[in-house]
């Protein structure tokens, strides 16, 4: 059963504390850290150039690409479920925006990072998880059909704030409609890179 949607009586500075927590653990690039430890050198300079678990994938090295997908989803999840404990569901919110803010704006990269599917889904796990099933579920659909991870991901993040506006927690909806359009915007090149029939398809190198 879905937790019950949550008031917004914080004060700023819990505001504050739960963007920071959560912005500060959403930076860390586990994508480049990671290739770099295994010795892949700089994830940027290959593929898409991105940080997440779908360019990882295209070194070849699976482990790696499940690893930097786990690391980047947690870090949402412990964001929310940190700064709920401490401060309260609403924190939770707010800690969940700023994971995701932080993945693609990371501290650590000159405000760059990736485009924030895995952490969008971290996030939504922590504070939605059976709506974070049903991402899955899409994901893996359009996925399988099309081949393309880009479309998959634009699909199911199109219909979590749907489905929590759908059942009425609002504001669960209202942050999963900003993080949705926000994860949009970051993939308008491959949105452009579908609608020209050039984009990458999952598990395809260069």
């Amino acid at each position: 059963m879905l937790p019950q949607p949550v008031g917004w009586d914080l004060t700023a500075s819990l505001v504050v504390a739960a963007l920071v927590l959560g912005y500060l653990l959403g930076s860390i690039p586990f994508g480049l850290i990671l290739t770099r430890f295994a010795g892949l050198g700089d994830i940027r300079s290959i593929g898409s150039g991105n940080i997440g678990a779908t360019n990882v994938l295209r070194t070849g090295n699976k482990k790696l690409a499940a690893a930097t997908l786990i690391g980047d989803a947690l870090k949402g999840t412990v964001a929310v479920l940190v700064a709920g404990h401490l401060w309260g569901p609403e924190a939770a919110i707010f800690a969940g925006l700023g994971a995701f803010l932080g993945h693609i704006f990371s501290i650590w990269l000159r405000f760059k990072g990736g485009k924030g599917v895995a952490t969008y889904l971290g996030v939504l796990i922590g504070l939605a998880w059976p709506i974070a099933l049903l991402f899955a579920v899409v994901w893996i659909a359009v996925a399988y059909i099309s081949r393309y991870s880009s479309l998959a991901a634009l699909v199911a993040s199109v219909v979590v704030p749907i489905v929590l506006f759908a059942i009425g927690d609002i504001p669960k909806g209202l942050l999963f409609a900003v993080l949705s359009l926000i994860l949009i915007v970051k993939h308008r090149a491959n949105i452009g890179r579908l609608l020209g029939g050039t984009e990458s398809r999952i598990g395809q190198k260069g």
